[in-house]
């Protein structure tokens, strides 16, 4: 009995906190001479273009740079990091991220 007056509002609460963790979309900053990292409700509307990922000795900054040239070289205008962790072995840091362009 109490079971079913507790599940409706367990429902309620599990649906509306998996709305606060996906937030609303935004524009994505304008266009500049490089690409810039953007979030993932910033995507809408840009067309993916690719994928780029890196595999850097160093520091998780090594690895994002690698993505940026990357980016770059693709002559993407923006990029969305999907992942930058370190792997196995210490030191050695792996990265992905999405390439977009602006829609014509």
């Amino acid at each position: 009995m109490i079971m079913q007056r507790i599940a409706p509002l367990l429902l309620v609460f599990t649906l509306s906190a998996c709305s606060t963790l996906q937030g609303t979309p935004q524009p994505p900053p304008p266009v500049a001479d490089q690409p810039q990292e953007i979030q993932r409700n910033q995507t809408q509307g840009l067309v993916k273009i690719g994928t780029v990922t890196s595999l850097e000795r160093g520091s998780p900054d090594d690895s994002l740079r690698e993505l940026r040239a990357k980016a770059a070289a693709a002559k993407a205008d923006y990029y969305q990091v999907l992942v930058n962790d370190e792997t196995v072995v210490p030191g050695r840091w792996y990265g992905q991220a999405i390439l977009f362009r602006k829609a014509p």
